[in-house]
């Protein structure tokens, strides 16, 4: 059985609006951050137009020299993915950092008590 065009088409647009809400449901239930979700909502809008547009897939196709135009779309899936990593990487690392100066300066608060019980322990 061979699975025409137009199908393909079909299930690219249901993925994609699926996919949307999905995104809207989880930022919904608090689950996603919207900050997040901008660049998911992003990746999710460009599968939806060239689902919507396939003409659109095939030039972006044509002006990259890729002969099947699918593998264009898997194209622009990696390269998301690839941005998505980055920016999480700089989440994550500013985040470590955060974390990092929290405890040092939870460290000097405990500190600070220790002493201050210290203190208060002598004058008695």
């Amino acid at each position: 059985m061979e699975i025409n065009l137009y199908t393909y088409q079909i299930l690219s647009i249901v993925g994609s609006i699926f996919i949307l809400l999905m995104l809207v449901e989880l930022v919904r239930r608090r689950k996603l951050k919207e900050n997040y979700s901008l660049l998911w909502f992003g990746i999710s809008i460009v599968f939806l137009v060239f689902s919507v547009w396939p003409d659109l897939l095939l030039y972006l196709a044509s002006l990259l020299g890729i002969e099947y135009a699918p593998s264009a779309l898997f194209l622009i899936l990696i390269v998301s993915l690839y941005l998505l990593s980055i920016h999480f990487s700089v989440v994550i690392s500013e985040l470590s950092e955060k974390i990092k100066n929290l405890s040092q300066k939870i460290g000097l608060l405990d500190l600070e008590i220790r002493k201050l019980r210290n203190k208060n322990k002598k004058t008695k």
